[in-house]
């Protein structure tokens, strides 16, 4: 029997969620556009398959009907979550995903009241964007509870990142930074502020401001209305970041990203087994409220495409369960912030400012 439908399958991340599935006791059915790249894929864990194209939307929807749920690991999401959703809408299928786009994630909440009418829940993000910041912002609320600023940062070692991360990456190159100001989603210049943050106990590390989606979701999770999210950066990536703000113009031009997305698929799909391993990831989260109080603390986890394909399977276990609530949710919203704490070898301590 299928529990859930992992489109995308061959992709870096798609492949580590296909390798842990039975760990967690799921059955997906896989599927993505290429069926050379699935059948392999497949036979070696012993799952179906059905390669579809996402422009097919009869194709998509008769695949959706063979399972309950659809964890989309396809991206850039701010190019393919709007058919998957449309398709979700239209057979009654519960939709998760790994997207840190805000774009992607707005997509999702604009359809929050089709979802409820449909009986569907809707949750992006169920991966290292935006759990482990997610369930950070949670449980700083919980700790201040009239908080008015929140910041995230988050850093990594080991590994660098994914050809799909390093696509959706680059689909943002050219364009603003973002926070919530007010309330409301505000455009600033790539890396606008930078900072440091005691990500562990004897290390601090300088950040730059990114617009990660938790701009996006914290505010849903929490009701923060001002948010910045950092992440920790080199100087000469810092550096990188800036310039992009002058540089906008060209790094929108078609022939730039295609000349860069080339690049791009020249390097290795992601980190090899090993730097997974020994990688970890890092969160810090402040708030303040308005009297100056502050609270902070701080996450040490799992590397960060390890930890995405452990929580987008935990979250898929429950919804298989029935654990789940019709509309657009985050995954703090909905779980709590202790969601994180289940993922192995991850340590959550309050931070003395």
């Amino acid at each position: 029997m299928t529990d859930f439908i992992l489109y995308g399958a061959y992709g870096y991340t798609g492949q580590l969620i296909t390798q842990m599935a039975k760990d967690y006791g799921l059955q997906p059915l896989l599927s993505g556009r290429n069926a050379a790249k699935l059948r392999p894929l497949a036979e070696t864990h012993g799952f179906e398959h059905v390669a579809v194209d996402l422009a097919d939307r009869a194709a998509i929807e008769e695949l959706l009907a063979r399972a309950p749920i659809v964890l989309h690991a396809a991206g850039p999401f701010i190019h393919t979550a709007k058919p998957m959703l449309e398709a979700c809408l239209a057979t009654g299928t519960h939709y998760l995903d790994i997207t840190g786009e805000i774009g992607a994630f707005s997509k999702s909440q604009r359809r929050d009241q089709r979802a409820k009418e449909a009986n569907i829940m809707l949750m992006p993000g169920v991966g290292f964007d935006v759990v482990p910041t997610d369930c950070m912002a949670a449980y700083l609320k919980e700790r201040l509870p009239d908080a008015t600023h929140l910041k995230l940062a988050f850093a990594w070692s080991g590994g660098g990142v994914s050809q799909g991360t390093a696509k959706s990456m680059l689909n943002g190159m050219g364009h603003p930074g973002a926070i919530r100001e007010d309330g409301q989603i505000k455009p600033v210049k790539p890396g606008y502020k930078s900072a440091s943050f005691p990500f562990t106990a004897d290390k601090k590390l300088s950040a730059i401001t990114i617009p990660w989606g938790d701009v996006f979701t914290a505010y849903f999770t929490t009701g923060i209305p001002n948010i910045e999210t950092y992440f920790a950066a080199h100087p000469k990536q810092q550096a990188n970041i800036r310039r992009s703000a002058w540089m906008g113009p060209v790094l929108r031009l078609g022939f730039v990203k295609n000349y860069l997305r080339k690049k791009i698929e020249q390097r290795p799909a992601g980190p090899s087994d090993e730097q997974r391993q020994q990688g970890r990831a890092f969160v810090y989260g402040e708030v303040r409220n308005a009297a100056g109080e502050k609270r902070a603390a701080r996450i040490n986890t799992l590397e960060g495409y390890t930890l995405t394909a452990i929580t987008a399977l935990i979250i898929a276990k429950r919804v298989k369960a029935g654990n789940w609530k019709p509309g657009f949710w985050t995954p703090a919203g909905l779980y709590g912030k202790d969601l994180i704490m289940e993922v192995p070898d991850t340590q959550r301590e309050d931070v003395s400012l």
